[in-house]
């Protein structure tokens, strides 16, 4: 029997890498050695470029929305040896030599919980960016049912050009509250800015995956 060269039988990734619609992958890491998970997290192509260029695994943390160099605080590193794809090449397993306990409370793996049965009770995040779909949800319901008493309803009885001008006065809120330095008032603002948009779209029938996927495009 022929043996096949090492190319043929793991050839070079050629599919685009998917990302989730936050713009992440999961990313699961396994001791080298022993074949033990040790965690989950999520890289995104900054993340995952700095683990294969530099050897030690990076992940970007979803709580601060910022790259995160594994075990920087605790000294606690994981060594990248392999890195492997699956066959969706949406998710990527990293086969690391770890410097010491794996998860934050010194286990050395992050699963030590034994899950014998069906949980009675779960916990859904609510955090990211999915919160513009939900509310744009609720600004189209309110569009369609026009409830008395709603103050999106008064906008969208007041018409586009109401809804503009709102747009126009909370762009100006929002930019003066980054000049006087206010950070405490900034997120307010910029909460009012995207509410006010995201009621300006549905009053032109035009939908936040249109401006997602304008801003995809410009990523390139």
């Amino acid at each position: 029997m022929t043996e096949l060269p090492p190319e043929s039988v793991n050839p070079p990734v050629k599919l685009p890498v998917k990302l989730n619609d936050q713009g992440l992958m999961p990313a699961i890491a396994q001791d080298f050695n022993t074949g033990q998970v040790l965690m989950l997290g999520y890289v995104n192509p900054g993340s995952l470029k700095r683990t294969l260029e530099g050897g030690q695994v990076w992940f970007y943390s979803r709580s601060r929305e910022e790259l995160w160099h594994k075990g920087e605080m605790s000294g606690h590193y994981l060594n990248l040896k392999e890195a492997w794809l699956d066959c969706d090449a949406d998710t990527v397993l990293l086969r690391v030599q770890p410097d010491g306990p794996t998860c934050h409370t010194g286990a050395v793996s992050c699963f030590f919980h034994p899950l014998d049965a069906a949980p009675e009770q779960f916990e859904t995040a609510d955090n990211g960016a999915r919160i513009l779909d939900e509310l744009f949800a609720l600004v189209k319901d309110r569009q369609q049912a026009m409830p008395q008493g709603s103050y999106t309803t008064r906008l969208f009885e007041e018409g586009v050009a109401r809804i503009a001008q709102k747009v126009i006065e909370e762009g100006g809120e929002t930019a003066l509250a980054a000049v006087q330095g206010d950070v405490a008032a900034l997120p307010n603002e910029v909460a009012d800015l995207l509410y006010h948009t995201l009621v300006l779209l549905a009053a032109l029938g035009v939908s936040p995956a249109q401006v997602w996927a304008e801003l995809r495009r410009r990523r390139h």
